[in-house]
């Protein structure tokens, strides 16, 4: 009885304040990828020239609405950060539990590189903007960046295979050993078809959250 009334207050609140930050940050995580892709959407069927049949979302940074797609690369970036900080706590001293979210990291490092370093024109976007015959800078930047951060995110799905696996979620195990060959192929693609790029980068931000959420959940029923 003693002991129970000299326990420090913070003490006895250290366990739901925990609970509840990791939640917040595997939200975040979770949410990252669906509001991009719905503002890169929302804004490519109203900005004029933009064509998702020849321009990819990254260029939607260009032109005078551009801050909007600056911002939403600034944005995606915390909440895969985010992300990152829930899925480490989720993970702890399990399989997974170092790489997983290192990678994750970035991934979202590679969307702040992606807003300071913007895409180049091309493609008749921004309309009447000409068309860029050598890579600038700033565009070379901006495609290493991508790169980069896509190989980690392929890279964080083999990594999460394993704990999907080890907690029952056999079929979702299977399905991130795939989805990365998915998302290869897309950027293999793109020089051919912007669609295939765009199809194959944005399979991979919606596998990140339903990864994220279904590893939460697990983690949440024991």
């Amino acid at each position: 009885m003693t002991d129970m009334l000299t326990t420090p207050r913070h003490v006895l609140s250290a366990a739901p304040v925990s609970r509840s930050a990791t939640w917040w940050a595997v939200a975040g995580g979770v949410a990252a990828g669906p509001l991009f892709l719905v503002a890169g959407l929302a804004q490519g069927s109203t900005r004029d020239g933009f064509d998702f049949t020849r321009n990819a979302i990254s260029q939607l940074a260009l032109g005078q609405a551009g801050w909007i797609q600056t911002a939403n690369f600034v944005l995606t970036g915390a909440l895969l950060a985010a992300g990152a900080a829930g899925l480490r706590r989720v993970l702890r001293g399990g399989p997974g539990g170092t790489w997983g979210p290192a990678l994750v990291g970035v991934f979202a490092v590679s969307f702040w590189i992606a807003a300071a370093f913007p895409a180049d024109a091309g493609a008749g976007f921004p309309a009447g903007a000409p068309e860029a015959t050598v890579m600038s800078g700033h565009g070379a930047a901006h495609m290493f960046g991508g790169m980069i951060g896509y190989l980690a995110l392929c890279a964080v799905f083999l990594v999460l295979a394993r704990p999907l696996a080890d907690r029952g979620h056999r079929s979702w195990a299977v399905a991130s050993r795939v989805v990365p060959v998915v998302v290869l192929a897309g950027f293999m693609a793109s020089a051919a078809s912007v669609l295939a790029f765009t199809g194959g980068a944005g399979l991979g931000l919606l596998w990140l959250s339903a990864v994220t959420a279904r590893l939460a959940d697990s983690r949440a029923g024991r």
